[in-house]
């Protein structure tokens, strides 16, 4: 009984989203004559069958993950749309969902309803002056024919009965056209076993990075503060006269110390994130960059914290390289969020030709951006300009 209930839902639920997708349908056809309205249209189609892979998870037991957000350029999203196999797909599945969830969701709650209508047309059909009407036109208005509901009923009942096999063939169709190919399962996992490596490779580089910094920075000035305060006082003791001198130059050391300790904290995670979201942080670099920068950002909100620090970090290696390399005399820095991503772009109009290769920290940022599932993607000929594109998922 309980399989039965359980099939029942998932074809209602079909119907409901079957209708959903006729409306898509319409929308899809207009998208296909006006192309630019598809980058718009598209993640809508896709939310509608995200909610059938749900739906399809809960009563099959079988995930299938919605397929990731298409990025870029506003301009070529629409042929990345038609390109992509995924968007191919949602397409086709709103196409036959529309015609196969409307006609199976119709038969289980025409049956559900029609065994439910037999009985209370059977038993109270003396109430209702001329009859009742059953639900296969036949107006009951004697005992004669209300015993005909019982047959009609246990006729009925087996069909009902026979719902968990027609909600498994409708999942199975479901699940085999919204699931991407083994080709696209083994590349996606090649990617997250190169995105792992990255990680732990990021994040190796990043321990000896921090570990060098307080060895060969902060442990020396330490150090030197130690000795300054050893000379300190012997010089107390022999010439308490030229001791305050000493202990002056200890009290500097100390300030230098903390200084540099300072600076190795605030390259693990800024506290200028935590006091000003990523918006203020990204707008003080911006501020103190050489070259003249402007700012254009959305309202941002909070983000979580590691997509914050890798977002702030590679705007910060960004503009260092446009100081340090670039030659430009303007850059521009934008942040926007599109649905559940993080789109950072840095651009100056320097003379190009930035390598990944020379030591310029690009690397740096990718390994960042690769540990979050981001993209970082770099264009620079030589000439100019150089536009660096830092997409983050914010995990909202």
């Amino acid at each position: 009984m309980k399989r039965i209930w359980a099939a029942l839902a998932y074809l209602a639920t079909g119907l409901l989203t079957a209708i959903a997708a006729w409306l898509a349908i319409g929308v899809l056809l207009l998208s296909l004559v006006v192309l630019p309205l598809l980058p718009i249209t598209a993640p809508w189609i896709r939310r509608i069958v995200d909610f059938d892979r749900l739906r399809l998870a809960r009563f099959a037991g079988v995930e299938i993950p919605s397929p990731p957000p298409l990025d870029g350029p506003w301009l070529h999203r629409a042929q990345r749309v038609l390109a992509d196999p995924d968007s191919r797909r949602d397409g086709m599945w709103v196409v036959l969902h529309a015609l196969f969830g409307t006609l199976f969701g119709a038969v289980a709650i025409g049956v559900f309803g029609a065994l439910v209508q037999q009985p209370v047309a059977a038993s109270l059909w003396w109430l209702v002056p001329g009859g009742m009407e059953n639900s296969f036109g036949l107006r009951v208005d004697s005992w004669a024919k209300a015993a005909l509901s019982v047959p009609i009923a246990i006729g009925l009942a087996l069909v009902l009965t026979r719902l968990p096999r027609l909600a498994e063939l409708d999942a199975k169709w479901a699940r085999k056209l919204l699931a991407p190919p083994k080709a696209s399962l083994e590349k996606r996992l090649a990617e997250v076993v190169a995105t792992r490596a990255a990680a732990l490779q990021a994040h190796g580089a990043e321990l000896r990075r921090i570990e060098r910094n307080l060895h060969d920075g902060t442990q020396n000035k330490l150090v030197g503060v130690v000795m300054m305060l050893g000379i300190a006082e012997r010089t107390l003791k022999q010439n308490p006269d030229n001791a305050l001198q000493a202990l002056l130059r200890a009290q500097d050391a100390a300030g230098d110390a903390l200084e540099e300790l300072r600076n190795v904290v605030r390259s693990i995670h800024p506290p200028v994130l935590d006091d000003l979201g990523l918006d203020g942080a990204i707008q003080a670099l911006a501020a103190r960059c050489p070259v003249p920068c402007v700012l254009q950002a959305d309202h941002l909100g909070r983000l979580p914290a590691a997509v914050e620090a890798a977002a702030y970090f590679a705007v910060a290696e960004a503009l260092t390289n446009v100081a340090k390399h670039s030659g430009a005399r303007h850059a521009w820095v934008s942040l926007g969020i599109n649905e559940d991503q993080l789109t950072v772009v840095v651009h100056d109009d320097g003379k190009g030709g930035a390598d990944e290769k020379q030591g310029t920290g690009l690397e740096g940022i990718r390994g960042r951006v690769a540990a979050l599932d981001g993209n970082a993607e770099l264009s620079s000929p030589e000439g100019g300009p150089t536009v660096l594109t830092v997409v983050l998922p914010t995990g909202r």
